[in-house]
């Protein structure tokens, strides 16, 4: 190599180094102060080693007219947005499967805001993915908009910037998960809400914008922490999985992704006779649904999401011998197990996610219905019920729907997609019950006439007791099992071996 090619080398390695941590101490003291981690250590922690091959790291922000050139390549390094193809859990899921495109928005670069560079290595990336179909993993930190770009002379508002529009394209197409700490607001926030999957660390902030335009239009002085708290989104099912930190985040994103990303070769299976102790002989008592979960799925594989949040349902991801499947469980510890809007809603968003990705279905249901009453009604139920059917309807991958316990009227009918011959198989534990509503209920409608006729309270509640038995007897699993309304009643301990057979007849 000649002394003027081995000078320019020295140029070039220069210039990159620039843009790392050990060149920008001073930015990563700051980051660290905070308890924070620097854009590259979350990078490095979230793709496998060595590689990530980066897009666009020489950019620096629109601003050589009004700042010193060199002065911008450090301060305004790639400006503002770690961008690349990387592989994640390679060692999980194996080469091909763990091909995957990471964005990181780096905070110490003017906040975090998006500039005219940081926009077109934005656009490209979102094109990359369009092409190769690799999921996304994007950190969304930072302030939104940025004003100061003066070197672009060639627009007035920049509203015909395509990244959000090229973002919201991958919807179905490529998988996109974002991650926030700290503060999201404006254009940040919106690429964050667009995502298939939220996760936030409990130092989040999140809101359409910031303290100055707020203040800006008028409606008052804010602190940045009085808007959007992580914790307040999370209660209110607009986010995921709320971390203590960025390394849990990071943590839980790679399980989350892993999901998407396939099978993996090494998996414990659990004791399953655990099972036939789970539920109480009393039918009217709870029990853990969790601890279903945990005993079917591969040893530490369940993974929840918005746990706070239509709690009713239960959604997330599970491992049976090594392969992955979306979730969905009705949780009888809360409301009895009745669907309410916010469960739908919850339940609805995740199905469609899970179908535009491939993902098959396991569905545990132990329901007594739709939440019903006035209370019920105000909150739009006739509506955001209506929508867990309409995405039921479009399901597309399989389906399999094992009854626990109680099977009633429409909300077991939604759980299973619409009906009980929409799942590839259905299945019933023996202490399945089963009828257009609960036994309690058609009783107190159905014989309302016997009921009152009763002379005594002592009569009237004696008599009902006799008529819940009587239904209970005939809505059993093996009378609608005999009935062919389910395809067979099985033993609690063979539901593991049961869905894998179920999903291997159709190749899943």
């Amino acid at each position: 190599m000649s002394d003027q090619d081995n000078s320019k080398l020295l140029e070039l390695n220069k210039r990159i180094s620039k843009t790392l941590d050990d060149e920008r101490e001073e930015a990563a003291e700051i980051r660290h102060e905070k308890g924070f981690r620097t854009a590259r250590e979350n990078l490095q922690h979230l793709v496998d080693e060595d590689s990530f091959i980066e897009y666009g790291q020489l950019a620096v922000a629109a601003q050589r007219n009004r700042r010193d050139y060199e002065e911008l390549q450090s301060s305004t390094a790639a400006d503002g947005i770690i961008t690349g193809l990387c592989s994640i859990n390679k060692d999980l899921v194996g080469e091909e499967a763990s091909k995957a495109i990471a964005v990181v928005n780096d905070f110490s670069v003017l906040a975090g805001t998006q500039g005219f560079f940081h926009h077109k290595k934005l656009d490209r990336m979102c094109d990359v993915a369009k092409k190769t179909k690799h999921p996304v993993v994007m950190f969304t930190e930072g302030g939104g908009g940025r004003p100061a770009d003066t070197d672009v002379s060639t627009q007035i508002a920049g509203l015909n910037i395509t990244s959000f529009t090229r973002w919201a394209r991958l919807t179905g197409h490529s998988l996109r998960i974002a991650v926030n700490n700290g503060y999201c607001f404006a254009g940040n926030a919106a690429l964050y809400g667009a995502s298939d999957f939220c996760i936030a660390t409990k130092k989040s902030w999140i809101g359409m914008a910031g303290p100055a335009m707020i203040e800006g239009g008028g409606l008052g002085i804010f602190n940045p922490k009085d808007i959007g708290p992580a914790e307040m989104h999370f209660k209110n099912g607009y986010i995921d999985f709320l971390a203590e930190d960025e390394e849990e985040a990071t943590n839980f994103t790679k399980k989350l992704l892993s999901f998407f990303q396939g099978s993996t070769e090494n998996w414990i299976e659990q004791d399953q006779t655990l099972l036939r102790q789970v539920i109480p002989s009393d039918r009217r008592m709870g029990f853990p649904v969790r601890n279903i979960i945990k005993i079917i799925a591969d040893e530490d594989s369940f993974l929840e999401l918005k746990k706070v949040f239509g709690r009713s349902i239960i959604t997330g991801f599970l491992r049976i011998k090594g392969k992955p499947y979306a979730i969905l469980a009705n949780d009888c510890q809360q409301l009895g197990g009745a669907i309410d809007s916010s469960a739908a809603d919850k339940a609805s968003n995740f199905i469609e996610i899970c179908s535009e990705h491939g993902l098959p279905i396991l569905s545990f249901v132990d329901t007594p219905g739709f939440m019903v009453g006035p209370d019920s009604e105000k909150a739009g139920a006739f509506r955001r019920m209506g929508e867990l059917f309409k995405h039921g309807a479009r399901i597309k991958n399989p389906l399999v729907g094992i009854v626990l316990r109680r099977g009633y009227g429409l909300g077991a009918m939604a759980m299973m997609g619409g009906s009980f011959i929409d799942p590839i198989y259905t299945a019933s534990w023996p202490n399945g019950e089963f009828g257009g509503m609960g036994l309690e209920g058609y009783v107190k409608l159905g014989f309302k006439k016997e009921l009152e006729a009763e002379e005594t309270e002592e009569k009237r509640q004696a008599l009902f007791n006799k008529l819940v038995a009587r239904m209970y007897e005939l809505g059993k699993a093996t009378e609608a099992a005999a009935h062919l309304e389910l395809d067979a009643v099985i033993d609690p301990a063979d539901t593991r071996k049961t869905i894998i057979k179920a999903f291997s007849s159709v190749g899943a």
